[in-house]
């Protein structure tokens, strides 16, 4: 009974037919610390960034863990630490590696964009490409997911580093979109370029954007960030535009039950595609391509932290909300970060340090 109880444990073999499809969630590692971010450098190596600083390469079919060394210096500082990673798009080409990450700065914390390369299990070739200007006492909403466009651009989210005027503030990275070429150099045709604002701002009014994902297909680059006490968002970023924090929220105060903000909606501020009250606390976001799991194909998933369950949104043809579920309640973990491998399948990470595979 007890090796029968181990390997339910390790595998959690569990079939689930749900909104027609049917999958299998296999547990296939577990690392000690917080798994942040994750990124597939190939079919069968995935590198996840800890929290607390450390890397490790999966090979998904050993299930080998294998430590990476030479990571940045990061301040773990409450939600900051080693953050997100990604591939670049040309990762088989140029081998560059893009990190977000926070630094400590005069006994402040700041988001950081870098990059480094990977050899024997090592990284190195460091280059910093933004410090933001994003420097506040607290620990709180350093953002930030990474994700590429079609177009050689980066983006990256900072959040309002726990000072709400940042929001509306163009002078200073908290609380924005950021859009970059892949050398960190600014693009001519960024929306704030010669303007009396930070050139690297390509949307503004974000509370703390823990999901960023370009959809390349649609050619959308859609957002979720965590409102307080409700009004977590789901958003399609648009450059230029202002998503309101902290004038338009949907949230409620901590300390009352007075909402925050001036208005739910306002002329000048773009309105989300879909708000979740309660908050759910999503802590990542994709746009699945339908590989395996065919009626799926173009529908978001959110990782949820406080409600702990994959979250599934369906949007029709006019990108409006029309479905959510809400998948894998009974895990009962803190789900992290949700990515698509090349095989097609969905690998999350959890606040446990867990990391499962949703497959066929």
């Amino acid at each position: 009974m007890k090796t029968l109880s181990k390997i339910l444990s390790v595998f959690l073999l569990l079939y689930i037919s749900l909104f027609g499809e049917e999958f299998k969630l296999e547990k296939v590692a577990s690392l000690p610390g917080i798994p942040w971010g994750m990124s597939f450098l190939d079919e069968s190596r995935l590198l996840i960034t800890l929290k607390e600083g450390k890397a490790y390469l999966l090979d998904i079919k050993t299930k080998n863990l294998t430590p990476v060394y030479r990571t940045p210096k990061i301040s773990d500082l409450g939600q900051g630490g080693l953050l997100d990673v990604q591939a670049s798009p040309d990762y088989k080409n140029d081998g560059w590696i893009y990190f977000t990450y926070v630094k400590n700065i005069h006994a402040q914390g700041v988001t950081v964009l870098g990059r480094a390369k990977l050899k024997n299990n090592s990284f190195h070739s460091w280059q910093e490409l933004l410090e933001t200007k994003s420097s506040t006492k607290t620990g709180i909403h350093f953002g930030s997911r990474i994700t590429f466009d079609k177009m050689d651009h980066l983006f990256f989210g900072v959040g309002d580093r726990g000072f709400r005027p940042n929001g509306q503030d163009t002078n200073t990275h908290a609380g924005s979109i950021i859009r970059l070429n892949l050398n960190g150099s600014v693009p001519k045709d960024n929306p704030f370029v010669d303007k009396v604002a930070l050139d690297e701002i390509y949307s503004y009014g974000h509370r703390n954007p823990q999901g960023l994902f370009y959809d390349k297909k649609r050619e959308i680059l859609f957002e979720c960030e965590h409102g307080p006490r409700g009004g977590d968002e789901i958003n399609i970023i648009k450059k230029g535009l202002n998503y309101g924090w902290a004038k338009v929220s949907r949230g409620k105060e901590y300390w009352s039950g007075k909402m925050v903000g001036e208005a739910t909606s306002m002329k000048g501020m773009e309105d989300p595609v879909k708000v979740y009250i309660p908050s759910i606390a999503p802590g990542s976001l994709m746009v699945y391509s339908g590989k395996v799991f065919k009626s799926w194909e173009g529908d978001l998933f959110l990782g949820a932290l406080k409600l702990r369950h994959l979250n599934r949104v369906v949007l029709d043809r006019n990108l409006k909300a029309v479905k959510e579920e809400r998948l894998l309640k009974n895990l009962k973990e803190r789900i992290r970060n949700v990515i698509e491998s090349p095989q097609g399948w969905i690998y999350i990470s959890t606040d446990s340090g867990n990391i499962y595979v949703l497959r066929d």
